[in-house]
């Protein structure tokens, strides 16, 4: 266990936004984790625990408290199906050991940005694929009876972007290990516009899990820009989700409706194009003008910027198209400890 003092948060998030954090303590086993909580609780500290920084969002003020970075690696076969991957380790690189199998489940989710252990959090998903499709249980350290314990898929309740893990129960759990099932043979169709347009225009007949994941990152790679280079946190907003009835007055008004596995959805980059955003410079962000649910930090000094930006897309969209925007990267905010958020 690595403790560190007055770390900017600016450096440990993609956006490169965000004051200093008191405390930062690295979790390399997971017998450190008692230790880390027990040592918040001397100094009568709240706790914020982080990956790799890239759906977290810092605040001016930084954090007077703990930020616990999950640093515990390790992939594991655990039969010719069955997968366990470590909090720690880089999702991408369990995307690619499970395609390298040649099994099926995660290969629409390549080049997803942050570690596994955020991955059931907010339930990730990309192009019809998510998490929850192949999740079978997590290991955690549960901070409410300090004690390890087993979460089942059922436990976690998984929806669009949530969890309990996020919700009811944000901040309770440590995420240890996730276990994953996945299968032989390919992914199902309907395919995403932008797969099928791929596939049609390089005439592709294979579309096992390798050639889903070269298709997925070749295209993310064309439209998204690496948080390495270019300061972002991946996708921020939501999809817009509808019922039956909403899908349908959308369609009438000539909105893009998708009807996948998962319900009715509109891709909110669209609205954010039509509306005239895409390219723009708001307050020192950048809106992505190849996926403009993607906001780059340019010039952006402060969270204010930031806020700024978000909030003028939010409003235009809401007065344009009557539909709420929702902010998909979290944030470290301040909060008195026992009522952390």
């Amino acid at each position: 266990m690595r403790v560190s003092e007055n770390i900017l948060i600016s450096s440990l998030t993609t956006m490169r936004l965000g004051g200093p954090a008191r405390y930062v303590i690295e979790i390399e086993k997971p017998e450190e984790i008692p230790d880390a909580y027990e040592f918040a609780k001397t100094y009568h500290l709240p706790t914020y625990v982080l990956g790799a920084g890239a759906n977290t969002i810092g605040h001016d003020e930084g954090f007077n408290g703990v930020i616990i970075i999950n640093r515990i690696k390790g992939i594991t076969d655990i039969d010719e199906y069955t997968v366990k991957a470590m909090g720690g380790e880089n999702w991408d690189d369990v995307v690619e050991h499970v395609v390298n199998k040649n099994l099926t489940g995660i290969e629409a989710l390549s080049k997803i940005p942050g570690l596994v252990a955020a991955a059931p959090v907010q339930n990730i998903g990309a192009y019809g694929q998510e998490v929850a499709d192949v999740l079978t249980e997590i290991e955690v350290y549960d901070t409410k009876t300090n004690a390890f314990c087993t979460l089942s898929r059922a436990d976690l309740k998984f929806a669009y972007r949530k969890s309990i893990l996020n919700s009811t129960e944000k901040n309770r759990y440590f995420i240890i290990s996730i276990t994953m099932r996945l299968k032989e043979g390919q992914m199902p169709g309907p395919y995403y516009t932008s797969i099928e347009k791929y596939i049609a225009d390089h005439h592709i007949a294979d579309l096992g899990p390798k050639s889903i994941r070269e298709i997925v990152s070749t295209i993310r790679a064309s439209k998204l820009p690496d948080p390495k280079e270019k300061a972002s946190s991946g996708s921020f907003f939501k999809n817009i989700y509808l019922n039956q009835t909403e899908a349908e007055k959308a369609i009438a008004k000539g909105y893009p409706v998708f009807h996948g596995k998962d319900g009715y959805k509109i891709n909110s980059g669209w609205f954010i194009e039509q509306a005239g955003f895409a390219g723009k410079l708001l307050h020192g962000m950048r809106v992505c003008d190849t996926a403009a649910l993607v906001l780059i930090n340019e010039s952006a000094t402060s969270y204010e910027d930031l806020a700024k930006a978000r909030n003028e897309i939010i409003n235009k969209i809401y007065d344009k198209y009557g539909y709420w925007l929702e902010q998909e990267p979290n944030e470290i905010i301040n909060t008195p400890i026992g009522k952390q958020s």
